[in-house]
């Protein structure tokens, strides 16, 4: 099949994101001295202001050059040894994927398996670290968002059973598809390590691995007998006091993301929660009026940053893709793993807007059109049309 490459790519994946204009523009600077004695005046606003993201005041914010693996990693091997005892569950493709690097890093995994479409298992979480009389479990894991299925989970309430049970375990968040798209409190939740990636909320170019890390578990790092050298917290802490970093850091990157926190505090971070919801809500009507479901077993759990919609029974969501690629130039995202062929994703996080989500709706409405399934053209982007004229009364009234 000839792919159609005029106009622009349709980007509608989950990551990366599309990147604002005065993004791109501030990637595009020269090479610049990275050890000069006035560096730190340029990196160590970021660092303060990446912990506005987060919402904490008190953590140690790292960066990387890397993505959101290499934050899980730093994360297992900077606070963790082999044979520590952790409680993880997987739901979906990421969430298994950190299961599977604790488990190569020689962790005690207590893993809860979980029917991809649901969240984090709150009940087994309890009941589990409940029977913890000795306080062996050191880690407790959670993926906020999981990107293959479109499920957000709550990470307060994974936070109150450790406060019930008065239990010690770290709280470790997968927050890569969720950080500035989705509201994020590190400090409310009391969580003590959370990993993001430059390439989703914060709109860059992948890149950059960041993780935001509590003093409590800053404390309890001497502890932890993982080798670590590259992803190592000391090493980081040591340079990043002045400004700098123990190696090489990406610094065209971290030009990008000053750009793209500006970007985001212009906006006002809440707006910014409040415009993913809007653009989620609306994807979310237009796929109940094709008459299809999400993979997300309850409304509780839909993300506002990914929605994977299951196609019928009897089609195959990858031809779905692949006509929306070649016919269309737009890009949706795939199943992945267990989901693979049964959903395709609309991602709605980053530098999107209204006219955009009714392009995804009206392309993917076509490419599944091309493919046989049974839709009506037009009924999901008049619904997410209806939702947002909806909401525009609200706000005008609001305003008057």
């Amino acid at each position: 099949m000839i792919r159609n490459t005029s106009g622009n790519n349709g980007l509608f994946i989950p990551g990366p994101t599309n990147i604002p204009d005065q993004v791109r523009q501030a990637l595009n600077v020269a090479s610049q001295d990275m050890r000069a004695p006035d560096f730190g005046e340029f990196t160590l606003p970021l660092f303060r202001d990446l912990k506005r993201v987060f919402k904490t005041e008190s953590a140690e914010v790292f960066i990387f050059p890397g993505s959101g693996t290499a934050g899980w990693e730093a994360t297992l091997t900077n606070l963790f040894s082999v044979g520590d005892k952790v409680l993880m569950s997987s739901f979906g493709q990421f969430s298994t994927l950190w299961v599977d690097m604790a488990q190569r890093f020689g962790l005690d995994v207590e893993h809860c398996k979980v029917e991809w479409g649901l969240g984090v298992p709150f009940e087994d979480y309890r009941r589990i670290l409940e029977q913890d009389k000795e306080h062996k479990i050191k880690g407790l894991f959670v993926c906020h968002n999981e990107t293959a299925t479109g499920v957000t989970s709550d990470i307060k309430q994974v936070r109150t059973i450790l406060d019930d049970l008065n239990h010690p375990a770290l709280l470790c968040v997968d927050a890569v598809s969720s950080v500035a798209a989705i509201d994020f409190r590190m400090d409310e939740w009391g969580v003590d390590a959370v990993v993001t990636g430059s390439q989703k909320g914060l709109m860059m170019p992948t890149g950059l691995g960041i993780v935001a890390v509590s003093q409590k578990a800053i404390a309890l790092r001497a502890q932890a007998t993982l080798p670590r050298s590259f992803l190592s917290f000391d090493d980081m802490m040591k340079h990043n006091a002045t400004g700098h970093f123990p190696y090489t850091p990406a610094t065209s990157l971290l030009h990008g993301l000053r750009a793209s926190l500006d970007f985001l505090f212009e906006e006002g971070l809440e707006n910014v929660f409040d415009r993913h919801w809007r653009l989620a809500h609306a994807v979310r009507c237009g796929v109940e009026a094709w008459g299809l479901e999400l993979c997300a077993k309850d409304p509780a759990l839909y993300s506002d940053t990914v929605s994977a919609i299951v196609v019928p029974e009897g089609f195959d969501s990858g031809e779905v893709l692949k006509a929306a690629y070649y016919r269309y130039n737009l890009s949706l995202g795939s199943g992945l793993s267990k989901v693979a062929g049964k959903v395709f994703r609309i991602g709605h996080l980053g530098n999107m807007n209204e006219i955009m989500v009714l392009q995804a709706l009206a392309g993917a409405e076509l490419a599944m059109k091309d493919c046989g399934i049974q839709i009506e053209l037009g009924s999901g982007v008049a619904a997410a049309q209806e939702t947002f004229l909806l909401n525009n009364r609200v706000s005008l009234k609001q305003a008057a």
